[in-house]
């Protein structure tokens, strides 16, 4: 996927099939639009676009109320959005920055220098809640008529909507890879939203979190250096800076880590603003993913993790985060923490082999029938 920072790039196709929208988590519903999308640009003849939007245009207005608390929570950072748009087959993905100019810029004219000018959509699809253009005055219908006018068709999707993920049992596959869902159940269902989604990474049910997502809530970056506090106290950590203040989960983890080994490593994690830590540490201020492998694996030195990208999956929430009044307490919490990781991974493993027996069973008589 080629990624461009703003739409007045010589390498951008002449024309495109484009969707707009922030796709914070590129959850089941974008997905679905996600894959709409290709066969629509597949059929034109056209590379797929996203364009989405950095700043988060609700971060922008918070900041310009000075109201932080009106920013929303973050679920992914950008480089895991563009991974995740990617893995979808999108061709091709126009970030803007989100700024007073565009925040200003009226739908029409966005419509006109945007849309068409710039990009040179043929077909434009979007949700249902769309809003664009200065006092957020675009809507679906203008949209449409400006396509019946100018020459691009306009589609709009519906909500996505699952069984309700609390009926899922989420099962951790110990050796393989990614963990499995289990069957929904009770009839019930969900629309799938970023909304939705913060909601239950802020609740930590992460088996709902997954069940939202299509698969297991992660994040990914450079391990870079801390204070090297960890390593003095027997659990040295890969850390991982989450580039936004507010991320939607917080708090310690039974984790699964990828990109050190050929095999999934399971560790806990801390994933917030360590308030047990002084402000002179080296990342004071800034959230970070503190992630402890449980097995450190064999051949690798203690520096050489450096610079390594690694992603790390966040599958069950142990606690929130704690204070501690000292490096002592600090240091037996952090090993309670590495037990009951452990007690997750050798439980969620005793569930996953069940689960196996209990499909090869069912195999087993439909095959006799």
């Amino acid at each position: 996927m080629k990624v461009f920072r703003g739409y007045n790039h010589p390498q951008l196709a002449a024309q495109c099939a484009l969707t707009i929208g922030n796709f914070d988590g590129v959850h089941r519903g974008h997905q679905a639009m996600l894959a709409l999308l290709k066969n629509e640009a597949q059929h034109r003849g056209v590379p797929s676009c996203v364009m989405s939007f950095e700043p988060h245009p609700r971060d922008y207005f918070a900041a310009v109320a000075r109201k932080p608390e009106l920013a929303p929570a973050r679920i992914a950072t950008l480089r895991d959005k563009l991974t995740e748009l990617a893995r979808c087959g999108i061709d091709q993905c126009v970030v803007l920055p989100f700024n007073a100019r565009l925040a200003a810029q009226p739908a029409q004219t966005f419509i006109e220098d945007v849309l068409v000018k710039g990009l040179g959509a043929r077909y434009v699809l979007v949700g249902d809640d769309f809003r664009f253009g200065a006092k957020r005055a675009g809507d679906y219908a203008m949209l449409d008529a400006a396509g019946e006018q100018l020459g691009f068709d306009v589609a709009r999707m519906n909500s996505y909507e699952i069984p309700d993920p609390h009926a899922r049992t989420y099962l951790a596959a110990p050796q393989g890879g990614v963990p499995a869902l289990g069957r929904p159940g009770g009839g019930r269902s969900t629309r799938v939203s970023s909304s939705a989604v913060r909601e239950a990474l802020g609740q930590g049910q992460m088996s709902r979190v997954a069940g939202l997502l299509g698969r297991p809530y992660s994040i990914s970056g450079h391990v870079v250096h801390g204070r090297k506090l960890g390593r003095d106290l027997g659990f040295r950590t890969l850390n991982l800076r989450f580039s936004h203040w507010k991320p939607a989960a917080s708090g310690i983890f039974a984790v699964q880590v990828f990109g050190l080994s050929d095999q999934p490593l399971p560790g806990v994690a801390n994933l917030g603003i360590r308030p047990s830590l002084d402000p002179a540490d080296v990342n004071g201020g800034r959230v970070l993913l503190e992630t402890h492998c449980l097995a450190w694996p064999a051949g690798l030195g203690l520096e050489e993790a450096y610079g390594k990208i690694i992603r790390v999956e966040l599958l069950h929430k142990l606690h929130d985060e704690l204070k501690y009044d000292g490096l002592d307490s600090l240091k037996a919490g952090i090993a309670r923490d590495c037990d009951d990781a452990r007690t997750f991974f050798a439980e969620a493993a005793k569930s996953f082999s069940a689960s196996m027996h209990t499909e090869t069973s069912r195999q087993t008589t439909r095959d006799r029938i």
